[in-house]
């Protein structure tokens, strides 16, 4: 199937909630309106002439000075059909996206990260929690709002749990 016959068959179902779409180095991107992308993930991965039944890989993007602030993307690959396609979808920064674990197990560790990196919840989530930072960590280091060396009160944090002589001071350095 080509990315012209992929895009038709997708735009036949799920024409109205599509916001854009593209084709680079013979892969085809699709945003989906987040109200859907649950049901549309859903049709990739169970139609007999997609069969996406691999997701390689889920992220976040931050566009902080947008409205829908989170790019949601996912990588996926059927392997029966030979053939690759990237889906995205737009989120605010305090609303939550349905889960695609149910679709995908693969997906439990990848929506956790972006949990735990950008603060992007997930409905129907079966164990939604911190991944990679301390449960008691504040703020998400992905986002581009995040300082780059990290916040000064981090420091706490790192000498509460950390033992002594294991960093390095200063960690924070000022610009002149």
């Amino acid at each position: 199937m080509t990315n012209e016959e992929l895009f038709e068959k997708i735009q036949s179902k799920f024409g109205e909630y599509i916001v854009e779409h593209d084709t680079f180095r013979n892969e085809l991107s699709v945003t989906i309106k987040k109200e859907k992308l649950h049901e549309f993930m859903q049709f990739l991965h169970d139609d007999s002439e997609l069969k996406f039944d691999y997701l390689v890989m889920m992220t976040a993007v931050d566009f902080p000075k947008r409205e829908e602030r989170f790019d949601l993307v996912y990588e996926l690959r059927s392997i029966p059909h030979k053939m690759i396609m990237r889906v995205k979808t737009r989120t605010k920064e305090d609303e939550a996206v349905d889960s695609v674990c149910d679709i995908w197990h693969s997906a439990n560790w990848d929506e956790r990260e972006t949990y735990d990196m950008f603060g992007i919840k997930f409905n129907n989530h079966p164990d939604l929690r911190r991944i990679l930072m301390p449960e008691d960590w504040e703020g998400y280091p992905l986002r581009k709002d995040y300082p780059l060396k990290g916040k000064p009160e981090d420091d706490v944090w790192l000498d509460k749990h950390l033992p002594e002589g294991q960093i390095k001071k200063p960690r924070h350095t000022r610009m002149p």
